[in-house]
């Protein structure tokens, strides 16, 4: 047991004593003085503490000191009824210095003090208390909301979130105890005035009984006593009874009160500044006291003036603070390093077009991309990184680009308040307009006005405002670019969101069997080809079923491949059905005859003519499938895939090629073309 835990319970015992045993005068003269000492100790405390968690120990402090208060009341009761109306030397000052020559003025001051201290004190104490309770613990499911909406959207960690339910938890239970606690206080006057009625009646009656004493002395010597032991006892009870008011009606800052109430009632100087004219008006209305008001009047603009002048020297230290931390900042060497980061991905803006980017003017471009970056994690499983938006004034008026990781990858051009209309291929009907190309697809266009707008839609037209040109076209970058936006850090994020779920399946994997950066380097194969890693589950499967056989990542993305085949197939083959083009079993072949290994891969080793043949061949298939309408997409077997996507990336890097066993066992294929050697 601690030494704080046992001098508390020695204390409660030394209470309880104290109501049984009788005390002698010296005894309670000594517990009188601390009872007051600790009643202001409570009452400047509760003065200078920022808010009312940091007294959290008070309702229990308040019962104690109630009970305290009791002890002491019962024993001054005992020596002044059974000694004679002599209870110590500190009941026998307090009630001569109240009573003074003139008793009937003694206990009206008394009575008046005892009134205060019931009606206005601890009944206002009381009623704040109970609302300020109830008003929390109504308050309490909000707070709680909130704490776990910040917690969902990554305000706030798990720890801050334990930390502010557990203060929440903590303040609803110390204005619970308040409520109840506050009763104490109301007790603590009620009996007050019993034990004040109790002391003159009874001394009166003792003293008239017991003999010696003429009337008149025992009405002054009872109640001199009585009067002593009231305020004795009413002036701690008044104090610790504004200690409660005061910290109930507490409200947390950053500040004590006294700093508060200095700041708010005294630091506004023009108020000051008309208070003192008016009071200066007022002294010289006859009959009142002219020399104080007037001094009043110039003690408050002077306040004031000293208040403008603190408050423009503070301004002016800021400034030159804010001025020498910023020439230390432009001193220091590592301010350089600011400069060395690179986005992963950036827009800039012409001039012309920078109202697409202030919300203030209208735009919304910047609410379509969080839309876009939305999009993206449901398509491609994967965390965009944020899209840094600036002006650039070297770019021309209407134009901006997109680039990734400080290099420019695409450029388009926008007309504001006019609509990019786009030609279906079954419509012939041209319409007026400035000519374009659609940045994000390459497709003729034409700009047009809002007054055209209807005509060209009702002839079959699709008309894009100037934004989600924008917005399509910055869509379009990512999703060709998404390989080279996923990093080892984004990776270890959706490995660390996927343990939350599944934890014994990526302990197993990663990183027993692989690391970030090979599990990074398998997600960004699939996304180079347009294939989602949202279901980043069953790509962790298909590895740990694999890794054991090889630790090749461009093999292993076949086997992902393989094992996604039903997104695969939706992905490409829409409606399940669709036309093919195929390899020629002997270009198969000539393919697989010269895949040659090493320890960095396999590669195909053809002589630059078949090669040149082969993509010729490749080009003419795809054309003829486009002029009739048709994606093109190429069947291969499973071998062949890897070794023919890498050989016609020069041809058409999105050139979509397929494998057989990517394919679900439902899909209807038709042969639409033959590669041939």
């Amino acid at each position: 047991m601690k030494i704080s835990d046992a001098l508390v319970a020695i204390m409660i015992l030394a209470v309880i004593i104290f109501i049984i045993v009788p005390l002698p005068p010296a005894v309670l003269d000594v517990l009188l003085i601390i009872n007051i000492s600790i009643s202001l100790l409570v009452l400047l405390t509760t003065l200078y503490m920022k808010e009312t968690l940091e007294f959290s120990t008070y309702p229990t402090l308040l019962l104690m000191l109630t009970l305290f208060r009791i002890a002491m009341g019962i024993s001054s009761t005992k020596l002044i009824l059974g000694n004679g109306g002599e209870a110590g030397n500190v009941i026998h000052t307090f009630g001569s210095f109240v009573v003074g020559s003139n008793l009937v003025v003694g206990i009206v001051v008394f009575l008046i003090i005892v009134l205060v201290q019931f009606i206005i004190i601890t009944k206002g104490s009381e009623r704040v208390a109970e609302v300020a309770a109830r008003f929390t613990l109504d308050a309490m499911p909000g707070k709680q909301m909130a704490i776990d909406a910040d917690l969902s959207s990554g305000i706030i960690d798990e720890m801050q979130a334990r930390e502010r339910r557990s203060s929440i938890q903590k303040e609803a239970d110390f204005y619970g105890a308040m409520d109840g606690a506050s009763k104490f206080v109301k007790g603590d006057a009620i009996l007050g005035i019993i034990i004040v009625v109790i002391n003159a009646v009874g001394g009166i009656i003792i003293g008239a009984l017991g003999g010696g004493m003429s009337f008149d002395e025992v009405i002054s010597v009872y109640t001199l006593a009585t009067v002593g032991e009231g305020l004795v006892n009413q002036i701690p009870a008044l104090l610790v009874s504004t200690a409660t008011g005061i910290i109930v009606t507490r409200t947390a800052t950053e500040n004590s009160f006294s700093q508060d109430l200095s700041r708010q009632l005294f630091g506004r100087p023009t108020v000051l500044f008309v208070l003192g004219g008016m009071l200066a008006l007022i002294g010289f209305i006859p009959g009142l006291p002219t020399i104080p008001i007037l001094m009043l009047a110039i003690g408050l603009p002077l306040t004031g003036y000293y208040t403008l002048n603190a408050r423009r020297r503070k301004e002016a230290a800021e400034v030159v603070d804010t001025a020498e931390q910023a020439a230390q900042e432009k001193r220091k060497p590592e301010s350089v390093t600011s400069l060395l980061q690179v986005d992963l991905i950036e827009m800039e803006f012409g001039y012309g077009i920078i109202s697409l980017v202030d919300a203030s003017q209208g735009g919304d471009l910047l609410d379509r991309v969080v839309m876009i970056r939305r999009q993206c994690a449901l398509e491609l499983g994967i965390i965009v990184p944020v899209v840094r938006l600036r002006d650039n004034i070297q770019l021309p008026t209407n134009a901006y680009c997109i680039k990734i990781k400080g290099l420019e990858v695409a450029r388009g051009e926008v007309m504001m308040d006019n609509y990019l209309a786009l030609r279906p291929a079954d419509v012939e009907e041209a319409i007026e307009g400035i000519e374009a190309i659609d940045p994000a697809f390459g497709l003729p266009a034409v700009w047009i006005t809002e007054s055209e707008r209807e005509k060209a839609e009702l002839k079959g037209y699709t008309t894009i405002d100037a934004p989600s040109v924008i917005a399509t076209h910055l869509m379009e970058v990512i999703k060709h670019h998404a390989h080279e936006l996923l990093g080892r850090q984004q990776v270890q994020i959706l490995i660390d969101n996927l343990k939350t779920q599944q934890p014994a399946l990526v302990e197993e994997v990663v990183p027993k069997l692989f690391s970030t950066g090979e599990v990074q380097k398998v997600l960004a194969n699939l996304l180079r080809e347009g294939v989602s890693v949202r279901d980043i589950a069953s790509i962790l499967e298909i590895l740990g079923d694999y890794g054991i056989l090889t630790r090749d990542t461009d093999l292993l993305t076949e086997y992902v491949r393989q094992g996604l085949k039903r997104a695969i197939t939706q992905r490409f083959i829409p409606g399940g059905k669709a036309k093919v083009i195929t390899l020629d079993p002997a270009l198969e072949q000539v393919i697989s005859e010269n895949i040659r290994q090493t320890e960095h891969g396999s590669y195909v080793s053809l002589e630059p003519v078949q090669v040149q043949k082969i993509l010729m061949n490749t080009k003419k298939a795809v054309e003829r499938s486009i002029s009739l309408g048709t994606t093109p997409v190429i069947l291969t077997s499973p071998m062949v895939r890897k070794h023919f996507k890498q050989m016609t990336q020069q041809l058409d890097n999105d050139l979509v090629i397929l494998s057989y066993n990517e394919l679900d066992q439902n899909v209807e294929i038709y042969s639409d073309g033959v590669v041939n050697l």
